[in-house]
């Protein structure tokens, strides 16, 4: 079996060599190597040649939103994913939109953040489920303050596809968008599964870096 290669840019080395110890007892995962806030992360990065990096978004006397930039440059083939304990919704947006592949909360359960590897590995986007609402919301209010416009319309949308996309721009989750409107939930999966194949997206994440991204919201 392939494994996947790791490579952990932490401050705390009781984390980093906790994470280490984790991804190294997976059949399909191998952290290559382990480092801190130091100044060779582009060389270390080169010399290990790692599928994924974890990397802590608050590291010291380093300018995380940089290093991010110049890996994605440089190695970007490199799949980034960001990891902290409370980060605020613009924190995260910046983090993605320097090029990451998504965010790992540091409280989150041993599976939820193997599955978290694992998703990013298969090239999907990651966010903490608890995060996904305020997110969406932040990057459409961003949107809106920049004068962007509403996504749909640069797609077809049914009406009722256009109430989903307002619902969860509002932070809603598909039960509560559900009782909102009186439907059931998996017709409302439905039509998120719609909304994501009209826009060639797969996530309410994606949806909220278009919205930065191509002006359409």
């Amino acid at each position: 079996m392939k494994k996947t290669r790791i490579l952990i840019i932490e401050d705390n080395r009781v984390l980093g060599e906790s994470f280490t110890k984790m991804l190294n007892e997976q059949k399909d995962m191998r952290v290559v190597a382990y480092i801190g806030s130091e100044n060779n992360i582009l060389l270390r990065t080169s010399q290990t040649k790692p599928d994924i990096i974890l990397m802590d978004v608050s590291l010291k006397n380093l300018n995380v939103f940089s290093v991010v930039a110049s890996l994605r440059k440089q190695i970007p083939q490199v799949k980034l994913i960001g990891m902290g304990f409370v980060p605020t919704p613009s924190d995260i947006v910046e983090f993605v939109e320097a090029g990451t592949s998504g965010f790992i909360l540091k409280n989150a359960t041993v599976a939820e953040f193997l599955e978290s590897v694992r998703l990013v590995a298969r090239g999907e986007k990651v966010l903490p489920p608890i995060l996904a609402g305020s997110l969406f919301t932040h990057v459409v209010e961003l949107g809106l303050k920049k004068g962007k416009r509403t996504i749909t319309n640069a797609v077809r949308m049914t009406k009722r596809e256009r109430e989903i996309i307002a619902l969860i721009a509002d932070g809603l989750s598909n039960k509560e968008i559900a009782q909102h409107l009186n439907i059931a939930t998996h017709t409302v999966k439905s039509h998120v599964h719609n909304i994501m194949e009209k826009l060639a997206l797969h996530s309410r994440l994606q949806i909220a870096m278009q919205v930065v991204d191509e002006k359409k919201f």
